[in-house]
């Protein structure tokens, strides 16, 4: 009797555990309210912001990092032979940022040496700047994204405090629990979104400087070689 007793209620436990209300990511978002709504939708926009800024300049700096190995060594036979049209239209067919700095450079040939410097200098800081378009934009998003998200908590929170408040302290703290744990979602959203435009950010900057440190390499190599005695 005791056995089938205990089977009675595993199988009663078993329907009621089926039977529990399982609560969905979408669930947590749209049972939030209109604020928590709100606050969500906005870090969704940064996300995507952030998320179409990153690969559009990944694949510009994958771009920008692409050059021929032997260009700066058709550059140096072009300019020692004398073949300073044929240095330029090599330039001109290469789509890079070493490719312009050294066509800036080739343009100023005869005169001095501090002033192709300049004009490669200045050259070099157009590049970056085209490098680093709209980089700046997630290192924003990394840094609001987690601000935005405790605004949206601490909104709830006062909501919740003033429903116990309104209510002389009588209020269900089941509704009141309810309310805080679901703000406490645009705390999670907020942090997910800092955290992915942060680490796209680094991830940006760190493949920007390796084709900066590309671009001095060889405008150094190009000076070196107007250097060097005819």
């Amino acid at each position: 009797m005791l056995l089938f007793q205990d089977v009675v209620d595993e199988t009663q436990l078993g329907e009621f555990a089926s039977e529990e209300k399982t609560l969905s990511v979408i669930d947590l978002i749209f049972n939030g309210g209109t604020g928590s709504i709100l606050i969500i939708s906005v870090l969704f926009v940064m996300l995507a912001v952030a998320m179409y800024i990153y690969f559009e300049r990944l694949l510009a700096i994958k771009a920008a990092s692409k050059i021929d190995k032997n260009f700066m060594n058709q550059i140096r036979d072009h300019i020692t032979g004398g073949k300073i049209e044929a240095a330029k239209i090599l330039c001109a067919q290469t789509d890079s940022p070493v490719a312009r700095l050294v066509e800036k450079g080739i343009s100023r040939i005869g005169k001095p040496l501090d002033d192709i410097n300049t004009a490669i200098e200045n050259a070099g800081t157009l590049e970056v700047y085209k490098l680093e378009k709209n980089v700046s934009v997630l290192a924003t998003v990394a840094g609001a994204a987690p601000m935005i998200g405790f605004l949206g908590t601490v909104i709830g929170m006062i909501l919740a405090f003033h429903q116990m408040a309104s209510s002389g302290g009588q209020a269900e703290m089941g509704a009141l629990a309810s309310g805080i744990y679901t703000a406490m979602t645009t705390t999670v959203a907020g942090l997910v979104v800092g955290i992915i435009a942060y680490v796209g950010y680094n991830h940006l900057v760190n493949r920007t400087d390796k084709v900066i440190h590309k671009m001095e390499a060889n405008a150094t190599e190009f000076l070196d070689l107007l250097s060097e005695p005819v």
